[in-house]
């Protein structure tokens, strides 16, 4: 059983949470998760199945879309309403051109820095166990591009937003730096992944609707086939040897390919190619080196897919 499935995580649950629950409902541990939502987070969660496993960097790297609420005149500790107040709760807040002026200042590349209660490694140990013991994080800020923040309705303390964003962004940091530019300070009160990538919460599902239909053995109407998966990525169908060649690592030729589809871009050097086989098997990634004019295998998914 191997593939993608869009969950629908549900308030007060953990990303771990979710995963445990599939993995007894499929009777698989062979399941894991792409790109965390914090447990007072809903709304899209992609869960890894089998091999798709292995393709979880892909996945985890796509752009991320959330809409929620940032709570103005108090900061906390966690960045959001589960953390304890960095001080006294103001109610004194700012007029929406300010609020407008100091959102769009962080549209675009920004420099972010994660919250102290984040799974960020230091040292190996996660930001939040130190932050749990007392002790003050050393993390170190990271670039995230913002590619829209809107706000769709103001009404303090509450501002409802929309956010579109690369992956690797903490929006409850994006609350807290809003916060910081008003200067009244700011949490995010609540928030929902409607996106990642192409995959959107009208097809995502409720563990219990999972539960439900794979008891019905109904698993195609809830688990995406390898094939489907990473759409936007170019790709290309090999023969019979150019299939056994990639499955032991070896680069494939131009002359082993029967078929492309470029998806609607320019062919660079950066590219990755999802790779199949004749029979319409994925069998990989693979990245094309333009100077040799060669196809050099990136992620080889097995031979049982080549068949």
């Amino acid at each position: 059983m191997d593939g993608l499935i869009i969950v629908d995580k549900p308030d007060g649950w953990t990303s771990h949470d979710v995963v445990l629950k599939l993995r007894k409902i499929l009777r698989l541990k062979r399941v894991g998760h792409a790109g965390t939502l914090d447990p007072l987070a809903t709304g899209v969660l992609l869960v890894t199945v089998g091999q798709a496993t292995r393709l979880f960097p892909y996945l985890a790297g796509m752009d991320k879309t959330y809409s929620g609420e940032i709570r103005l005149g108090l900061a906390t500790d966690t960045y959001d309403s589960q953390g304890k107040p960095l001080g006294p709760e103001k109610n004194i807040f700012p007029l929406e051109k300010e609020l407008l002026a100091a959102v769009a200042s962080l549209v675009g590349e920004i420099s972010q820095l994660p919250p102290p209660y984040s799974a960020k490694k230091i040292n190996g140990q996660p930001a939040f166990k130190l932050a749990r013991r007392g002790l003050t994080p050393e993390l170190q800020p990271v670039n995230v591009t913002i590619h829209r923040f809107l706000v769709l309705d103001y009404n303090p303390p509450l501002v409802k937003f929309l956010v579109e964003c690369s992956s690797g962004t903490y929006v409850r940091s994006l609350a807290h730096d809003l916060g910081q530019k008003l200067g009244c300070g700011a949490h995010l009160f609540s928030l929902r992944r409607l996106a990642v990538g192409r995959y959107t919460e009208e097809e995502a599902l409720r563990p219990g609707k999972i539960e439900e239909l794979a008891r019905e053995k109904a698993f195609e109407q809830f688990l995406l086939p390898l094939e489907s998966l990473l759409p936007d990525y170019p790709a290309l169908w090999v023969d019979q040897e150019g299939a056994r060649a990639f499955n032991h690592g070896a680069r494939i030729g131009l002359g082993q390919i029967t078929r492309a589809v470029m998806a609607g871009s320019r062919l660079t050097v950066t590219h990755l190619f999802r790779v199949f086989s004749e029979q319409g098997k994925l069998l990989g990634l693979a990245r094309f080196e333009a100077r040799e004019k060669f196809f050099q295998p990136e992620l080889v998914l097995g031979s049982s897919q080549a068949t």
